[in-house]
């Protein structure tokens, strides 16, 4: 059996725009200046995707070959072993510690309910679970000093 690479559109079938944190900007804009210089290397040889991220003739990127140089970076950065699959749910993860709104956190990861993202991404950390119980320890405090 034969796999063959392909363009989809999103499960909702819906086309949105991703606002991109600062920090990305320059390496996009270093990207760019990459892929000019290989789509003059290429020359004939170049297949005008529209992808961002190409080898060296232009075409999509197989994805083991991505996941593969994904390892090797973080690797080669000493960071511990992820998948790049993982880096998505470490978006939201980051996003909801910072204090992100749900809702928010729901565009930036394309979900059409909140329920997706709520039980697939949030998850209670220990520290959490602690602040809770000292809110609750206050409030119940206080309550019993002014009753």
């Amino acid at each position: 059996m034969q796999k063959e690479l392909y363009a989809d559109s999103t499960k909702n079938r819906r086309t949105r725009a991703i606002p991109l944190p600062a920090m990305c900007i320059a390496p996009l804009r270093w990207r760019r200046f990459q892929q000019t210089k290989q789509r003059e290397e290429a020359g004939r040889e170049w297949e005008d995707t529209g992808y961002v991220f190409t080898t060296r003739t232009g075409r999509p990127i197989e994805p083991r070959n991505l996941s593969r140089s994904f390892e090797r970076i973080g690797a080669d950065a000493g960071l511990p072993r992820i998948r790049l699959h993982d880096t998505r749910h470490g978006c939201a993860t980051i996003l909801f510690a910072a204090g992100v709104a749900p809702r928010v956190v729901m565009e930036i990861l394309g979900h059409s309910q909140i329920a997706v993202t709520m039980n697939v991404y949030t998850h209670v950390s220990e520290e959490t679970r602690r602040e809770a119980l000292g809110h609750m320890d206050r409030l119940l405090k206080r309550r019993r000093k002014t009753g």
